[in-house]
């Protein structure tokens, strides 16, 4: 491949699932193109009727949008070698049909499948690979598109090639078959389709998934038929499932990426994060916002192994995004999420250190994790012992939290004086956890929450001198 400029693209089939695989070949796709100031191409491969769900390139595009992977060439802006829906494009196929039949590389299918399938099952009767090619009938009759076409393939001979993660690979002659170009039903096989339109539209580096290894032969018999030069091909690894056993499926917790958006993680870590799976541009730095990846991105340093999919690091990295964000952001999404008789702004850092991500305080409200602030727990008097104290001891120190909470106005009860008056009881006791611990408890009525202090200034005074008073 000459070194034309740089044109890399991402071609999904539109069959409903935006698998985060997927998603992560677009985005070193699209990294690739940005750091060299090439073009990225949005194609749709929608040749396979069968798998078609409806909505589905609506939703590529929704999945690429909220990730912020715009593409310069694509079925919804156009481009110079529109249109961008394979199923449009059936001219163009045939045209290359014409030119590989002239040639002498393709040819009609004389059979029909079920002759087909009793050659594939006498291959396998005999513990052979089924070759079409061993079947090849030369008397086959001029093609007209009632039947499938056929390549026909050239020479038998080890095919060698250089894969830009993978270095040198290669497979012997029997890689190499007659491979459909046009089926029964008019339309493109992938095989030949994807060559022709990387073709036509000057694709110049590949990014593909390791499937696609063991079909390159077939790919470069047709470049070499069609005298093209083909492009560089780039093999990311596989994602694989949390134990790292097989590739990541939907049985192992694979989601669709839109759930991603949904669960409210945030698409600069999404986008963090998946560059990482299978690239590493050295060193102990793990947050890289977007011009950043763009600038250390090198198809070089794609790994060869299979990189595991952890939640748990997702959820970090999320939150270090988090972080990053504006006060009165991180506020306004947290009240939004929020019903209406917890929507205090004194919650917010509460729920804040609490979650990864923004679906996570759905879940404090539906698991009640939250109903300490707005309803008295109900509990077990013996929760409020700790360790060996005695029940008379607590009690004495509840009384004494409530006389010292008492003294503070109510315009003052704030989380630093609520802790100062109940740090000089705390800090004259044998051990602090015998004051802290049973009016946490008496606060919340659970075995992890807030501190005391936290819990006492959201809820008021009169609240909590209610629940103090009401565990003695």
């Amino acid at each position: 491949m000459s070194q034309n400029k740089v044109v890399t693209r991402f071609a999904p089939s539109p069959t409903g699932f935006m698998h985060v695989g997927g998603v992560r070949t677009a985005l070193y796709a699209w990294l690739w193109a940005r750091k060299n100031n090439g073009q990225f191409i949005l194609r749709i491969e929608d040749t396979d009727k069968v798998r078609e769900v409806e909505g589905s390139i609506e939703h590529i595009q929704k999945s690429l949008k909220w990730l912020g992977l715009n593409w310069d060439q694509g079925p919804d802006i156009g481009g110079l070698h529109a249109p961008y829906i394979q199923s449009e494009r059936l001219e163009l196929y045939k045209k290359y049909t014409n030119i590989l039949i002239e040639k002498g590389f393709a040819y009609s299918d004389p059979y029909t499948e079920e002759e087909i399938e009793k050659f594939r099952q006498e291959a396998e009767a005999n513990k052979k690979p089924f070759l079409y090619r061993e079947h090849r009938r030369e008397d086959t009759l001029p093609w007209d598109g009632t039947k499938p076409l056929r390549f026909k393939v050239g020479e038998l001979k080890r095919t060698v090639w250089n894969d830009v993660v993978w270095g040198d690979l290669s497979a012997g002659p029997e890689a190499l078959d007659d491979f459909i170009l046009i089926k029964s039903d008019g339309y493109p096989t992938y095989n030949f389709a994807h060559v022709i339109d990387d073709i036509e539209m000057g694709v110049t580096h590949v990014i593909r998934g390791q499937e696609f290894i063991s079909s390159t032969p077939k790919f470069l018999s047709l470049y070499e038929a069609l005298e093209v030069e083909p492009p560089f091909f780039v093999t990311a690894p596989p994602i694989m499932g949390a134990d790292g056993k097989r590739k990541l499926g939907k049985r192992d917790g694979a989601k669709d990426i839109l759930d991603y958006e949904k669960e409210g993680y945030l698409p600069a870590a999404m986008i963090n994060f998946l560059a990482f799976l299978g690239f590493n541009p050295g060193g102990q730095k793990e947050i890289y916002h977007i011009n950043e990846l763009i600038e250390v991105f090198d198809l070089n340093k794609i790994q060869h192994s299979g990189a595991q999919w952890n939640d748990d690091k997702l959820d970090w990295m999320n939150k270090e995004y988090l972080k990053l964000l504006p006060l009165e952001k991180i506020e306004e999404e947290i009240l939004k999420r929020l019903p209406k008789e917890l929507q205090n702004k004194d919650l917010v850092p509460v729920i804040f250190e609490r979650i990864s991500k923004w679906g996570d305080i759905g879940d404090m409200v539906t698991t009640g994790e939250l109903d300490l602030f707005f309803k008295a727990p109900e509990y077990e008097k013996n929760k409020l012992i700790f360790k060996n104290t005695t029940p008379e001891k607590i009690k004495n120190n509840l009384k004494l939290s409530i006389n010292a909470l008492m003294s503070l106005d109510e315009n003052n009860f704030t989380k630093e004086n609520i802790k100062n008056v109940l740090m000089l009881i705390a800090d004259s006791l044998e051990s602090r956890g015998e004051l802290l611990h049973p009016v946490r408890f008496a606060l919340s009525g659970k075995d992890q929450s807030p501190d005391p202090f936290t819990i006492a200034s959201i809820i008021g005074k009169n609240e909590t001198l209610h629940r103090l008073q009401k565990a003695i």
